[in-house]
């Protein structure tokens, strides 16, 4: 069977990322990573890419701190397409995507984000259900689209707010979460007619 290809862009140190090769490496994953893109030089998933043995690049833009501009996401766009990626998949990539990748790869931009959208968008989300004294946290993974958080949803996951849960514990449950689901949806989409 051929295995999907998969591109992942991350800014940090690469923890899903690492869950999606975890899962390829059981047999879980019908994928391979073409190629990992960090727009962080010397991000941790750059570090997991190179032990890997997977191509890896870093595209950033200075000028911005939460998108790319569109001359730069071409170039994204260009080392996505070069690797024949098949789907973009975001492990922690803190840049908003915008016209360039959306258009090159329609429907095949997918996301993780740690809470259970529509609630709390953006940024720390387990902090933002913490403080709104949420009983139940979670995960949710969803096509990209040019909003923050607002592409359609995929799946979810959901973790229990414990009495004396701290930010911290709570996005430590929320992460195991997140390493098991997504690497359960890319699998289905790997599997599927979406190619």
């Amino acid at each position: 069977m051929r295995k999907l290809r998969i591109g992942v862009l991350g800014s940090g140190k690469g923890s899903n990322f690492r869950a999606i090769l975890d899962a390829i490496a059981h047999g879980r994953l019908a994928a391979e990573v073409a190629v990992v893109v960090s727009d962080v030089e010397g991000a941790g998933i750059l570090r997991l890419a190179e032990e890997a043995g997977v191509k890896n690049a870093t595209v950033i833009d200075r000028r911005y701190k939460t998108r790319l501009s569109p001359e730069t996401e071409a170039e994204l766009v260009a080392i996505l397409t070069e690797a024949g990626v098949e789907l973009v998949v975001l492990a922690g990539y803190m840049r908003m995507v915008k016209a360039p990748l959306l258009e090159a790869f329609p429907r095949r931009i997918i996301n993780i984000h740690p809470s259970l959208l529509p609630k709390f968008p953006g940024l720390e989300a387990w902090r933002q259900a913490l403080e709104a004294g949420e009983k139940v946290a979670g995960c949710t993974v969803h096509y990209v689209d040019a909003g923050m958080d607002t592409g359609e949803i995929i799946a979810r996951a959901e973790v229990p707010v414990l009495p004396g849960d701290t930010a911290e514990t709570l996005h430590a449950r929320i992460q195991v979460a997140e390493h098991r689901l997504y690497p359960e949806v890319v699998a289905t989409l790997a599997t599927s007619d979406f190619r």
